[in-house]
């Protein structure tokens, strides 16, 4: 596949605030550590003061993987998180269905890209590119559907535990409605076994992701984690109590919330009083202080103030962090340097800096993950006939029809050139009618704007009309914005793996791993 790249800007499709911290605003370097390119991560690296234990984090890891029989580069990443030159590279995020919309898999592509380009700066250091499994999850109705080939694919379970828990045995009709699109070509066959191996083979939706995802991306050394386990918690427990008992990121981050909305930027999250559940089978429930005592919402579990000091003491496992301390907890537990995120992710973890600061954990880098489009050869095809360029289909469809109307017209559809005639007239006329009455100035101005408005409506209807003339071409760039932008979105964000997998397989993940440049800052384009 070829790339080309484009800028942010030009996509119309993110925040102020991400284009903001791309462009280096002086305005938010308060909520964040290290500028996201080499010279801040090299400092980021020089700084870093790791709190974990890396002897429990490869133990972990070489337990949750002992079935999996992973090959050589991640087995072997895995042991070099051993090591004090060692450093990570993550990205999280929930258990998608099937993996869900496309930009998961362009987290993972950014992150892996990343680790590379860091080996290659520093060969003295090691850099493992990180999946953090977001298994402690409980928004099932976020992540339990899938859309491909505009039909939605869902998998029907109740559930209020975490995710990462969930038992597979209901997912087969899910399975079964994913391998008939998939159909029976070669690179069809081979994702649907690997989906049924994924899901039909594995107990719980955690071990059936790590499954999918090592198979997608093991050859580049991926290591996937699953946090919920006691030992890693184990490592966070006093800061789980700490902030528990005292709300210290409630008041941090409602601060840094507040400064930012000051600036004129829109928060993402919002921290309580409690930013942790109660996580237990089945169960993943807030944490709140009501009458002396602290609640499990919706149970009847409750703790005294020693009673849940002594439960996080015995069961850190039972302590989730929510959206707010999740961060954190993977700062303590992994030797990470740079976070890679969407433009959400990136806006929230602006809002913990000075929550990290409390706490003294080191806050990563925060990197942009890598956005794409694929535009298929019939696509490019149209839009080359229609006289378009790549760039040009981020524009509105009505303003593409405009400029495809204009070009291609043999009328004259403006009246700019009337317009300005009739100005210079009323202009004349209100100088003459000043000179009989004063007063008679404003009514001149009156029938000007009504003039001007008159015509601008005819402008509009000689649009209109000429535009019921050019109806294929016109229902063209409908067809070609609609299958490169499905519900009116970027195509990351609706469309899953499936049909790129079908049509290009591996190369299609090859061709993402060649072309994206997490430390680029553009937006990429792709063309088979």
């Amino acid at each position: 596949m070829q790339a080309k790249y484009i800028s942010y800007q030009e996509t119309g499709s993110f925040s102020k605030l991400v284009l903001d911290y791309i462009n280096n605003e002086e305005q938010l370097r308060a909520f964040y550590s290290y500028r996201p390119d080499m010279a801040g991560l090299a400092n980021a690296m020089e700084r870093r003061n790791f709190l974990g234990n890396r002897t429990t984090l490869v133990q972990v890891l070489q337990d949750q993987y002992q079935h999996l029989q992973p090959n050589k580069s991640v087995t072997k990443n895995i042991e070099l998180l051993g090591l004090d030159n060692t450093f990570t590279v993550t990205t999280g995020h929930q258990l998608n269905l099937f993996t869900g919309p496309l930009y998961f898999i362009y987290k993972i592509v950014t992150t892996i890209n990343l680790a590379i380009e860091l080996q290659i700066a520093h060969p003295d250091k090691n850099f493992v590119p990180v999946y953090w499994m977001a298994t402690e999850d409980h928004d099932f109705d976020e992540i339990n559907h899938v859309s491909v080939d505009e039909k939605n694919i869902s998998w029907i379970q109740q559930t209020n535990g975490a995710t990462g828990r969930l038992s597979t045995k209901t997912v087969a009709a899910a399975v079964t409605a994913y391998k008939g699109y998939l159909g029976i070509s070669k690179n069809g066959k081979r994702i649907a076994k690997l989906v049924e191996q994924a899901y039909l083979q594995h107990d719980n939706l955690a071990d059936a992701t790590r499954f999918l995802v090592n198979n997608l991306f093991e050859k580049y050394g991926l290591v996937i984690v699953n946090a919920d386990d006691a030992r890693l918690k184990k490592q966070f427990a006093n800061i789980i109590a700490e902030d528990i008992v005292h709300h210290n990121s409630a008041r941090n981050i409602d601060t840094s919330s507040q400064n930012l909305e000051d600036l004129g930027y829109k928060t993402q999250v919002n921290g309580r009083d409690i930013n942790f559940f109660y996580l237990n089978d089945n169960l993943r429930e807030r944490l709140i202080f009501e009458q002396g005592k602290y609640r499990v919402n919706h149970t009847d579990i409750s703790f005294t103030e020693t009673e849940l000091l002594a439960e996080i003491e015995s069961h850190p496992e039972r302590f989730s962090p929510n959206v707010v301390m999740r961060p954190m907890y993977q700062e303590v537990i992994l030797p990470n340097i740079a976070y890679i995120g969407g433009g959400a992710e990136v806006a929230y973890w602006m809002q913990l800096k000075a929550n990290f600061d409390y706490y003294k954990v080191d806050f990563p880098v925060l990197l942009l993950r890598n956005s794409a489009l694929l535009i298929d050869k019939r696509s490019a095809e149209n839009l080359y006939k229609l006289g378009f360029s790549l760039e040009d289909i981020f524009l509105p469809v009505e303003e593409l029809k405009n400029i495809w109307v204009k070009r291609n017209t043999t009328a004259q559809l403006s009246l700019a050139d009337e317009t300005r005639a009739i100005n210079s007239i009323f202009d004349q006329i209100k100088l003459n009618a000043y000179k009989i009455d004063k007063t008679l100035s404003v009514s001149t101005d009156t029938a000007k704007q009504r003039t001007n408005h008159l015509l601008a409506n005819l402008e509009k209807k000689l649009f209109r009309a000429e535009k019921r003339k050019h109806e294929m071409a016109l229902l063209q760039i409908d067809n070609v914005k609609k299958r490169l932008f499905p519900n009116g979105t970027l195509q990351e964000r609706i469309l899953n793996i499936a049909p790129m997998y079908v049509n290009y397989g591996e190369d299609f993940l090859s061709s993402c791993i060649e072309n994206f440049e997490p430390l680029g800052g553009d937006f990429t384009v792709l063309l088979p």
